[in-house]
């Protein structure tokens, strides 16, 4: 019970902690098809729970559940039989999943001036909803236009999940540090808009609740 009180209190602090949790087990399930299908059920835990955060923050639940069912349903299919159309269906569809995700979530972390501890914790949560949004982009885009991405090792292979999402943490972090590289229009197009979403995420949205909470403990 009180594990279950703790979820309902700290939704966003389960979807942060599963979402990191994914990113340490993702390279364990890369290479095979029983991976894929571990891969698959983590990705609808994942999904399951953003729709449970989001059914705490002023964004429409149901706007929430018509897209996490499709993308639940394209994750099974995808974990069994991946095709040349459902690949990028399915990219397209958890993209728009993990955005409207992250919009709801950033709705709540906006919509009060006083900082929770959840608040606190949503501002991972929505961090990694977006990296995971754009790393589902980047999937849609290497089924689109292949070969939109390449790497020093197997560089005309197309790139795996790990390194998609591996890109998508350095360039919303501003950090800089992929060695993947968008070697087309398209591509570099995506990972330019992600550039800037990173850093209005954090000229906007850090900076405003590290403000606030500075501000609580200062009065």
């Amino acid at each position: 019970m009180t594990l279950l009180a703790s979820a309902k209190r700290h939704p966003s602090a389960i979807l942060l902690v599963v979402q990191l949790l994914g990113v340490l087990l993702y390279p364990a399930m890369e290479g095979s098809r029983g991976g894929r299908v571990a891969f698959e059920i983590l990705g609808i835990v994942v999904l399951v729970l953003a729709v449970f955060s989001v059914r705490s923050t002023p964004g429409l639940t149901w706007v929430s559940i018509c897209l996490g069912i499709p993308a639940v349903v394209l994750s099974v299919v995808n974990a069994f039989r991946p095709t040349d159309v459902i690949v990028p269906v399915s990219g397209i569809i958890h993209a728009a999943f993990y955005f409207y995700a992250a919009y709801s979530l950033l709705r709540y972390m906006l919509s009060d001036p006083d900082v929770s501890t959840d608040e606190l914790y949503a501002t991972g949560a929505t961090f990694t909803l977006v990296a995971w949004g754009f790393a589902y982009l980047f999937v849609f885009v290497q089924a689109v236009v292949p070969h939109s991405f390449t790497a020093a090792v197997n560089p005309n292979a197309d790139r795996t999940w790990m390194e998609l999402l591996f890109l998508s943490f350095t360039t919303l972090s501003s950090t800089g540090l992929s060695d993947i590289v968008p070697i087309t229009s398209w591509a570099r197009s995506v990972v330019m808009i992600e550039q800037l979403a990173g850093l209005g995420y954090v000229a906007m949205v850090v900076s405003r609740l590290v403000g606030l909470t500075v501000a609580r403990r200062s009065s």
